[in-house]
């Protein structure tokens, strides 16, 4: 069997979420996870949030509930990486949510078509291994509520394009001729996730959301570092406030 046939629709999971997460009473059915830790802090600048809960798959992740415009919403700071995010996904949806907004950074393979735009994924390349546990091999994952999340920004007003993304387990083995081969097939980016908590979605028929931002930039063969590790509070704020907008609307 290929590594990549991994996916069993036949028999059960010998662990499930359910078996290690409690679920709440009135527990927050939109659920927002960034993976930067200046959007955690922005939050407590501006909204107080309460830690009110935590999810332990990779290691404790605390779990803040904040009342916004009427609504109350939860975030997390999800781990970095398809199988941590994954794992941490799916307590999510066993502890009662109804849909969650992923959004964080990326890397630019096309400067031309993501500078000064947030990046709303169609389809994800699925160079990782977690998806083919949720779901058949392919080598593309479809993105389903990426129409919605373009309608939201369309009402918005918010910059905003639409293309594949390239998701990657290794870092540091985004080579010249994979990141080329992905640009050709329509790629406008890289990141760890996206294929992954997509898969998980999909799989748990649970709507999973998500925009990216661009740091740094491996366009042309070259690597630029930009925002990367550097990120300005502005960003924070900014990309914090379209998150939050755009979860009220889901």
């Amino acid at each position: 069997m290929s590594i990549i046939d991994s996916f069993d629709g036949k028999s059960g999971a010998i662990l499930n979420p359910e078996d290690i997460v409690s679920r709440p009473e009135n527990f927050p059915k939109t659920v927002l996870a960034s993976f930067q830790k200046g959007i955690v802090q922005e939050l407590h600048n501006i909204l107080q949030p309460e830690e009110f809960d935590s999810l332990d798959c990779v290691y404790r992740v605390p779990l803040y509930r904040f009342s916004y415009k009427g609504q109350v919403l939860a975030l997390y700071l999800s781990p970095l990486g398809g199988p941590a995010s994954a794992g941490i996904l799916e307590e999510i949806i066993a502890k009662g949510a109804e849909r969650v907004l992923f959004f964080g950074t990326c890397g630019a393979l096309n400067n031309a078509r993501t500078d000064g735009k947030l990046v709303v994924p169609t389809a994800a390349y699925r160079d990782e291994g977690t998806s083919y546990h949720y779901l058949p091999e392919s080598n593309f994952l479809e993105v389903p509520t990426a129409g919605k999340l373009c309608e939201i920004f369309d009402g918005l007003g918010v910059p905003y394009v639409r293309g594949k993304t390239w998701t990657t387990d290794a870092i540091y083995r985004e080579t010249e001729r994979n990141a080329e081969a992905r640009r050709s097939e329509g790629c406008l980016t890289v990141e760890m996730e996206c294929a992954s908590v997509m898969a998980v979605g999909q799989f748990r028929q649970f709507p999973v959301y998500q925009f990216l931002y661009t740091a740094d930039s491996l366009d042309g063969g070259a690597w630029e570092r930009r925002t990367l590790g550097n990120t300005p509070k502005s960003d924070y704020e900014k990309h914090l406030h379209i998150a939050l907008e755009t979860a009220i609307r889901l």
